[in-house]
């Protein structure tokens, strides 16, 4: 049966059947026939040293995250008002993952919707035969998540677009399986979500001056996230080309630096590692990268977990229209006028025209019926 099928038969079952359907594929798919909601974070077993290592990083992604925030963008034009007012999306899901721990995911997605204001923040996990990790429940408690569920899978995806067993959500954040992401593509409309996440990528642009072991490691750090992930390096050196085995990357090696950001532009990777002599001089080069990370001290796996800077990165070619998921991703941009009456007399003449052009005839009237008061 084709991903689409399979999973669309499944949401259509939990939209339909509501809390049996959402017990009978948590049984099936994870085993897991218990109460769903979280009613204890039991996360006691955590040693010190890992709560202080998480503490640091929360505290490190607030403080680059808090830079983004912004204020509400009005201006004044003649007598009138235009501009955005932004509002916090009011419900947000994040998946976590089960499979390995992944508590880094819900920090860099909870800790830019709690920034934005988001009302309320609800998880979904996978559960496990000794519950959920306690990791996960840790990280929860520190950025005030309302509410967590022990549910997986498509069925994860299918509860919180259509409110089952849990308050429906506005717009459902985190990576998955194959199945995750088609059943987060198929539930697009009825909530938001916030891409469709692929296989991980890095690029590494490299000259002569690039540490051999460094880019190898961190090409090798990239492709153990899946077995689909893909890497690609764009080099001067023919020494660093050959030190790189194909099986670990697809290799370039080309006669200028310009060229190799050239080659990373066209296939836009999730991660970009520049590690040149002077990396900064090719910056303004890239055009298309999910992030760019510059410096040998700058590894792809340092900006997955502490660098503070987040990494739900667009992939599969996303980066030439996508981008990083930001504070923003959590807030609705709502336009704003408030035209004054001579602004209003002085153009109206315009939308006179627009609206014969386009044949609307009551947008005419609309606006022709608001006159100047001196010819009331």
């Amino acid at each position: 049966m084709d991903l689409d099928v399979y999973v669309s038969e499944i949401l259509e079952d939990i939209e339909d059947e509501g809390m049996e359907a959402l017990k009978r594929y948590s049984k099936k798919f994870d085993g897991y026939d218990g109460e769903l909601k979280v009613d204890d974070l039991d996360y006691n077993s955590i040693e010190e040293k890992e709560k202080e290592a998480l503490d640091e990083v929360i505290e490190r992604v607030k403080k680059v995250h808090k830079k983004q925030k912004g204020e509400d963008e009005i201006h004044s034009m003649s007598d009138s008002l235009f501009g955005l007012i932004k509002r916090p999306i009011e419900r947000v899901g994040i998946y976590v993952p089960g499979g390995q721990p992944l508590p880094s995911t819900l920090i860099m997605v909870g800790v830019p919707a709690r920034l934005a204001g988001v009302d309320e923040i609800v998880v979904t996990t996978p559960p496990k035969k000794d519950g959920i990790d306690p990791r996960i429940l840790y990280i929860a408690e520190k950025i005030r998540v309302d509410d967590i569920y022990k549910i997986g899978g498509v069925q994860a995806i299918g509860a919180m677009a259509y409110g089952v067993g849990m308050k429906k959500v506005d717009k459902i954040s985190g990576p998955g399986n194959k199945y995750v992401n088609e059943a987060k593509r198929q539930v697009y409309g009825e909530v938001g979500i916030d891409g469709l996440a692929g296989p991980s990528e890095i690029a590494i642009v490299a000259d002569e001056t690039a540490d051999k072991e460094q880019v190898k490691i961190d090409i090798l750090a990239q492709l153990e996230h899946d077995d689909d992930a893909e890497a690609w390096l764009f080099t001067t050196s023919k020494d660093l080309g050959e030190n790189i085995e194909a099986k670990d990357a697809k290799v370039k090696v080309l006669d200028d630096i310009v060229d190799c950001i050239r080659e990373s532009n066209k296939i836009a990777p999730e991660h970009l590692e520049i590690l040149t002599e002077n990396p900064r001089s090719l910056l303004s080069m890239v055009k298309n990268a999910g992030a760019v990370y510059l410096n040998e001290f700058t590894p792809a796996a340092a900006a997955d977990y502490f660098l503070g800077v987040n990494h739900v990165l667009p992939t599969g070619r996303a980066a030439k229209f996508g981008s990083v998921l930001t504070v923003d991703d959590f807030v609705k941009k709502i336009s704003l006028a408030e035209t004054g009456r001579s602004d209003f007399e002085e153009n109206k003449g315009l939308g006179l025209i627009l609206a014969d052009i386009e044949e609307m005839e009551y947008h005419k009237k609309s606006i022709e019926m608001r006159k100047n008061a001196e010819e009331n």
